[in-house]
């Protein structure tokens, strides 16, 4: 057994802090490369930037982007996948790779439950209002939202958070 007094220096010391500076450019660097994505049109499973995206691979390509997840491709998905089906497919994919957290932090993801599955997602932009950059169908486009304002107001509280930081 170790004792807590010499685990102190170790978790208190400049390693955790580079890590914990590391956390927090690449979390800024993940809403910076989402918002470059605003105003992309929406368009089902495309992931071209500017010319359409849908809310799932925008997630892949930002993170992707920042070179924090190896490049993958959930493809092929129907537009209605989630209408007819009792897997979470969504949460597979995200879950592969993050961990499902509490409380979001700047960069992390909101999972939103659509229908029967959770099947709608964004990253966390800003913590307090809490918003997200999504690309939304009934908006047609990339957008940046107060959760509490907008549509996605009333799956708020049926939401999972995912983090790559933990």
């Amino acid at each position: 057994m170790i004792h807590s007094a010499l685990l102190d220096p170790i978790l208190d010391g400049p390693f955790i802090v580079e890590l914990k500076a590391l956390a927090h450019t690449q979390r800024e660097e993940v809403v910076s490369a989402a918002r470059d994505w605003i105003g992309t049109p929406y368009h089902h499973a495309a992931d071209l930037k500017g010319h359409g995206v849908d809310c799932a691979m925008l997630l892949v390509r930002v993170y992707c982007h920042v070179g924090l997840v190896e490049p993958f491709d959930p493809r092929p998905y129907t537009r209605d996948w989630f209408m007819h089906r009792g897997e979470e497919k969504y949460l597979g994919f995200l879950f592969d790779r993050a961990l499902e957290v509490r409380e979001p932090g700047l960069g992390d993801t909101v999972v939103f439950r659509i229908g029967r599955l959770f099947a709608h997602a964004g990253i966390v932009s800003r913590i307090d209002p809490l918003s997200v950059i999504h690309a939304f169908a009934p908006l047609g486009c990339v957008v940046e939202d107060i959760v509490a304002c907008g549509e996605l107001a009333g799956k708020f509280k049926t939401a999972k958070f995912a983090s790559y930081w933990g």
